[in-house]
């Protein structure tokens, strides 16, 4: 009986029109990681054939893989979706759950909106939905609201254990030049005796030219490099030499580590778009003022 239920909501100008399978997973490590996930996405195309779409209308998108939910902007592959929708080429959009879609209200409610308008249906794991019917549109509008909530929900949990950490000095991040974590996680001199002398060097040439464009020139006229250990990926920890910016001397100098500090929160990330501005991925940062810093921690570390 149910489904009877779910096959009468498919109707003929449905299959002639495109099933839409879209695939996404939040992060490159899930990508990377998480293969069982992206195969079950992927197998949303033979569920489109079973339900009755031949082949050669069965589209999969994908090339929103690696991105966040969170937000429409940057997300080709969402936008494209919504454009077929909206020219009433899409008979269905196929996804796992509503949050591959969006973890937006926003873009969920104009999605769907849009689907009505072009009776689109929208099926998941869980049944077939038709957002010109009243019952379904309601339950679509929950799982939206719920998926929003559910992102919510992490970030609280993740904020508050980085919180925890920070709080304690525990939290760790890529540390600057000259500063290594050893094995047991704690912060020393980096065990390279020529990267300590270069940054060493760079405090004694501005302690004593009180110039950090004077340090610039010294390294340029004795064509010195410095140096960079990479953090992260697959050359993680491999040293990469390169000429001295006048950028990179003015954050040595402004690094409160280099004086054994611990500190967390000296960048603030912004993600709204004020009126006029051009809406970014990963929000706009701005620098915290010293007394505005939320953890710090004398003496942590050897300065």
């Amino acid at each position: 009986m149910a489904t009877l239920t779910v096959s009468s909501k498919i109707r003929p100008d449905h299959l002639d029109r495109l099933a839409l399978i879209y695939v996404r997973q939040s992060t490159p490590l899930q990508v990377r990681k998480h293969t069982g996930s992206a195969a079950r996405q992927y197998d949303l195309a033979g569920r489109a054939g079973d339900l009755g779409w031949p082949t050669e209308r069965i589209q999969v998108i994908d090339q929103d893989q690696g991105r966040s939910g969170a937000s429409s902007v940057g997300r080709d592959g969402f936008q494209y979706l919504v454009a077929q929708v909206g020219l009433g080429r899409a008979g269905a959009v196929l996804s796992l759950e509503a949050s591959r879609l969006a973890r937006s209200c926003s873009d969920w409610y104009r999605l769907i909106e849009i689907c009505a308008l072009t009776s689109t249906l929208v099926i998941d794991e869980d049944g077939v939905y038709d957002p010109t019917e009243y019952s379904d549109r309601l339950l679509l509008g929950f799982l939206g609201t719920m998926s929003e909530a559910e992102l919510h929900w992490l970030r609280c949990r993740m904020l508050g254990g980085k919180l925890d950490k920070a709080r304690e000095g525990q939290l760790r991040f890529r540390p600057p030049t000259g500063l290594v974590h050893d094995p047991e996680g704690r912060i020393v001199f980096d065990p390279d005796e020529q990267v300590r002398h270069t940054v060493s060097l760079i405090f004694d040439l501005f302690d004593q030219s009180t110039s950090a464009l004077a340090v610039v020139q010294h390294f340029a006229e004795n064509r010195l490099s410095c140096p960079t250990r990479l953090w992260g990926g697959a050359r993680h920890g491999h040293l990469v030499w390169e000429p001295l910016s006048h950028s990179r001397v003015l954050a040595i100098l402004h690094n409160p580590a280099y004086a054994g500090a611990y500190v967390y929160g000296r960048t603030k990330t912004r993600s709204q778009s004020l009126p006029g501005e051009e809406p970014r991925i990963k929000g706009r940062t701005r620098w915290v003022r010293p007394e505005d810093w939320p953890f710090l921690i004398p003496g942590h570390h050897p300065g």
